[in-house]
């Protein structure tokens, strides 16, 4: 370390990551270690595919959460010299973006419809331009090494022409075809939306009980339904055929109220037998369930709710043109009127509703482009189970697999202008359907769009380049690792693993990791309208971008968790430690000609702290390459603030300012292996730390990983070393207790021999063949009474500790004393109360 440099040390007393993260990110950049070339094999290289965030959106927490856990993997293995790519890109997000640009539009006093489609696709390109980057900028506050030289959008023109192939594709094989079927329709967009897109929110309705009189009888049928107003589409009646109340009317009739229309009263299995009265009206025209059992019955299909989510002509001048709302009102006024309301009580259910609009979702029957899948699902569940995709958790393996096992046809065209613009023509009765438009005069193109879930199941092999064979489809796919939110293993991971299978050769990753929701502080779920939001950028700003990394890693687990502040905190704490322990080291260790850290130093301790490293490096690396990211944290925290700043450098300080020769091979080898095993997850302060460093030969990003050196562990040194720490603890704990200042030096009697040096020396003690009497004993060491010590008020705190532990110990005896609670109690909790009034007595032992 030059002259500058050790000033400029010395002057930073401490972290401040503000001032640093910059700089160091722009140095990252100018490197160009982001962007890889596109050479060797996808066997020997390794290559994740970021989620593509809505070009809309900002940073929010599962993004800092999942990028997180992707750059931890795609550090640690860029530095273990694989050649790795990490890819960048921006979803369209088709009816999230419309409608934030239809809200631009509104507040200028005009609409899509009044400038026209061409008009409104170009200003949604022009505010994409102005706003869609913010996210990418935010990325980097976070020090994600994604390649930002190979951004994708999943409407640019190389991935356009990939949706073209693969549409036509599937179109040419008979999978996509046209056909009237069951959406979810949102009137508020004025399109079918996917059920991704659909919150179901818990409602109080009134269930109604609806008389539907029996053809030829005096006998009436009664119903009880939610939503009268539908009723007008109804096509029959279902029971169940195992209930003995309607057996003799199935196959008969009845009338509908309000219509006259007749009936066929039908069975189904379908029917629950403890709903309402058993009997089920069934609309298919407007529901999905009922749809499903119309088409097993062949029966008519009758719509009386309209795009806009009015009653159409059908319902007749009474109730055409009204609400949904409004016609439930009406309808219901209209059963009272002729006799056949029999019934009305509360009915708690979960009710639909559009996430982008707001509005109540309506099932309607609508001609749309469709994707059958049962083909494309076979292989893709063939992939799981034989393990070619690992899907962790192992709970979401087996909800994959359930889902793929009953898959239904793919809706996959929206009634929006913003997205891919489905590739088919029509000219009279003429349709074409191809990746480029039709010669010739007079073709008008269907005006829907894709999915955007559609473009989406290609990101994996379309952002390589695909439909060309690039070096980059051949260098990095399939990629290795997928990180993702459980509501999107259906719409987006199962799709992505179909259409791998099916256009690019084999499946897209080879791991998927369901990972856990981040809530709001008080469990709510994060949430900007709710207030419950919370800003990832604001942490940075305050925390700094190694803390919020560090602490959603830590707070990552199998199940969702609330967020913490703490963790956070944890995280900053264990970089200002470092930073401090960093300073501590290299201000005062000259590089030693010989780096070469001694296979077998001679002081204990040094063994000790290369011994733990090399458990540590193996644990944490095992850790984050099983993705169980929150151990891995908490191991290197553990290491870095107890191991090696709490511990050992308070050992060797005495070594460390006189120079011993020796300790500066294992000081300067030792924080080398550390930083280096740390930067995954705190790049940007082992990063800074680096800067200093004598060994330092280019950027930590791109330093080797250290590999686990197994000669190195020793099970009994750690065990030893472990023992005096515990008798330090147990004597500063003791002097605590007593309350006795840490300048007051103590005695005790025992043999000095049977404990390492530096106990003595931290826990502040004279060990040694002393008279004096006895006051306490600690791990069988005597500590004697001395002049220094108000003897009175020891006695005092002694005594009050020994009254307080004597009584929790009779508390828990009394209670393992108690035969019911050792039979009823949870073995772990009798356990742990056994494990309690074992260390009490411990301390009553050593209270005397």
């Amino acid at each position: 370390m030059d002259n500058a440099a050790r000033k400029k040390l010395e002057e930073t007393t401490r972290w401040e990551p503000g001032e640093t993260e910059a700089r160091i990110f722009a140095e990252w950049m100018d490197g160009g270690y982001f962007h890889p070339e596109a050479t060797g094999s996808a066997e020997e290289n390794y290559s994740v595919a970021i989620p593509p965030p809505n070009v809309t959106g900002v940073l929010h927490m599962g993004h800092a959460l999942n990028g997180s856990m992707q750059d931890a993997l795609v550090r640690m293995n860029r530095m273990s010299g694989k050649n790795t790519l990490w890819i960048l890109g921006m979803d369209h997000a088709g009816i999230a973006t419309q409608t934030v640009v239809e809200k631009r539009l509104k507040s200028e006093g005009t609409s899509r419809h009044e400038i026209g489609r061409e008009a409104f696709t170009e200003r949604v390109w022009e505010w994409k331009e102005e706003f869609g980057g913010s996210i990418r900028e935010q990325y980097k506050r976070l020090g994600a090494s994604v390649d930002y030289e190979r951004e994708r959008f999943t409407l640019d023109d190389g991935y356009a022409r990939a949706v073209r192939k693969i549409f036509t594709s599937l179109f040419e094989k008979g999978y996509i075809y046209r056909d009237h079927y069951m959406v979810n329709w949102d009137p508020g967009s004025q399109s079918a939306i996917s059920d991704l897109e659909v919150v179901n929110e818990e409602m109080t309705d009134t269930l109604f009980s609806v008389d539907y009189p029996v053809e030829g009888s005096d006998r009436v049928l009664t119903v009880a339904t939610v939503r009268p107003e539908t009723m007008m589409a109804d096509t029959a009646v279902a029971v169940n055929p195992n209930d003995p109340r309607y057996s003799d009317l199935i196959g008969s009739h009845c009338i509908l109220p309000l219509v006259g229309r007749r009936l066929p009263i039908i069975s189904d299995d379908h029917v629950d037998i403890e709903f309402g009265t058993g009997a089920l009206k069934i609309t298919p025209g407007h529901d999905v369930n009922d749809f499903e059992i119309g088409r097993r019955h062949g029966l008519e299909e009758i719509s009386v709710i309209g795009e806009d989510g009015r009653m159409t002509a059908m319902t007749g001048e009474r109730f055409e043109g009204l609400t949904v709302a409004e016609a439930q009102v009406e309808v219901v006024k209209a059963l009272k009127e002729e006799g056949v309301l029999s019934g009305e009580e509360e009915y708690i259910h979960s009710v639909p509703f559009s996430e982008r609009s707001g509005e109540r979702i309506e099932p309607l029957i609508s001609l749309q482009w469709f994707c059958r899948m049962d083909e494309l699902a076979a292989p893709a569940i063939a992939a799981v189970e034989n393990g070619e995709v690992n899907i962790t958790p192992g709970q979401w393996k087996r909800v994959y697999l359930d889902w793929m096992r009953g898959i239904r046809p793919w809706c996959v065209s929206r009634q929006l202008w913003w997205g891919h613009r489905i590739p088919v023509w029509y000219r009279g009765d003429e349709t074409y359907v191809g990746e480029t438009e039709p010669e010739g005069e007079g073709w008008i193109q269907d005006e829907d769009v894709l999915d955007t879930w559609f473009s989406s199941a290609i990101w994996p092999f379309a952002t390589l380049g695909w439909p060309d064979e690039t070096a980059e489809l051949e260098a990095f796919y399939p990629t290795d690792f997928l990180t993702t939110a459980r509501e999107i293993l259906f719409l987006w991971v199962a799709r992505m693993v179909m259409t791998g299978i099916e256009f690019a050769g084999g499946v897209p990753f080879r791991d998927v990791y369901v990972h856990s929701v981040i809530q709001a502080r008080d469990g709510r779920r994060m949430s900007k309208s709710l207030g419950t939001g919370i800003d990832p950028v604001g942490e940075i700003d305050e925390h700094g971008a190694d803390a919020l990394r560090f602490g959603l890693l830590a707070m990552s687990s199998t199940q969702d968790v609330r967020y913490s502040d703490a963790k956070v905190q944890q995280g900053r704490d264990l970089a200002t430690k470092l930073w401090n322990a960093s300073r501590l080291i290299l201000l005062n260790t000259e590089a030693p000609e010989d780096r070469t850290v001694p296979a077998n130093p001679i002081a204990l301790e040094d063994r000790w702290i290369l011994s733990r490293l090399e458990s540590t490096i193996e644990t944490v690396t095992r850790l984050i390459n099983e993705y169980d990211f929150a151990h891995a944290a908490q191991e290197l925290y553990s290491f870095v603030f107890s191991d090696l700043c709490d511990w050992y450098l308070e050992i060797a300080k005495p070594r460390i300012y006189d120079a011993d020769p020796e300790i500066a091979q294992v000081l300067l080898g030792t924080l080398d292996r550390t930083l280096a095993l740390a930067h995954p997850v705190m790049p940007f302060v082992t990063e800074a730390i680096w800067e200093y460093h004598p060994y330092r030969e280019g950027h930590l990003v791109v330093h080797p990983f250290p590999e686990c050196d197994d000669l190195r562990i020793s099970e009994s040194v750690e065990a030893e070393v472990g023992e005096a720490i515990a008798l330090t603890r147990k004597l500063r704990g003791w002097r605590d207790m007593a309350g006795v200042p840490p300048k007051i030096p103590l005695r005790a009697t025992g043999d000095p021999q049977t404990v390492p040096e530096f106990v003595s020396r931290l826990g502040r003690i004279d060990i040694g063949a002393h008279d004096g009497e006895v006051v306490a004993t600690v791990s069988g060491f005597g500590i004697l009474e001395s002049d220094e010590l108000d003897m009175e008020a020891v006695t005092g705190r002694i005594n009050a500790r020994r009254a307080k532990t004597e009584a929790e110990l009779n508390k828990i005896e009394s209670k393992l004393g108690n035969a019911g609670f050792v039979e009823n109690a949870p073995p772990e909790v009798v356990a742990e109360e056994r494990e309690k009034a074992g260390r009490l007595q411990a301390e009553l032992a050593e209270l005397g």
